[in-house]
């Protein structure tokens, strides 16, 4: 299984809403108590976690978030990994800070990083971690929006969501979707 977590790379960016996936899988590794190393020959910081039996590999592409298909593509192809073996963890505008929910497939829904993924893989059949960050109401306001820091109420909450997505990863990883669906998405969160 390949785990990735979207956002934009460097210091800049570190704080940012677009980077809710790289916070979960900073959390992730910690976890699971395996380090991120770069990986220039797949376009991104990798870890490999060995607890399931079967490897599971994190990636943070270092490709921006446009262009995430590109550093995905690279371990997915290298790896022998199919599409429906891929978790994508990303910010989700939709979904209010604190809320979290698990899904298999779907569109882009306006988020580049998936638009891209979709593009690059040719399939849009891969898991989808939603981390809520809220919407600014006026659609001129995402980008600006999506690049700026969360209020710390807003980061608090987010980060309780990660605590519960968290809770359910290796579950997740262990292949048992349809359950952690049932748990995720019927008590997705609070604001």
């Amino acid at each position: 299984m390949l785990v990735v977590g979207l956002g934009n790379p460097t210091a800049k960016y570190e704080k940012t809403r677009h980077n809710a996936g790289f916070w979960f899988l900073d959390r992730l590794a910690q976890n699971c108590q395996v380090n991120f190393r770069d990986e220039p020959k797949f376009l991104g910081a990798m870890a490999r976690y060995e607890g399931l039996g079967a490897p599971v590999f994190f990636l943070k592409p270092a490709t921006y978030m446009n262009r995430s298909g590109q550093s995905v593509q690279a371990v997915a192809r290298y790896y022998k990994i199919a599409p429906n073996e891929i978790l994508v963890v990303h910010d989700e505008l939709d979904l209010m800070p604190g809320h979290v929910r698990l899904k298999k497939g779907g569109g882009h829904g306006g988020h580049n990083g998936l638009r891209d993924l979709i593009a690059v893989l040719g399939t849009s059949d891969f898991l989808r971690l939603r981390l809520g960050i809220g919407h600014p109401g006026d659609r001129s306001e995402v980008a600006s929006y999506v690049l700026d820091e969360p209020s710390k109420v807003d980061r608090r909450l987010v980060d309780d969501a990660i605590d519960r997505a968290l809770q359910e990863s290796r579950a997740i990883m262990q292949g048992e979707v349809a359950s952690v669906m049932g748990r995720l998405n019927a008590n997705p969160g609070k604001e």
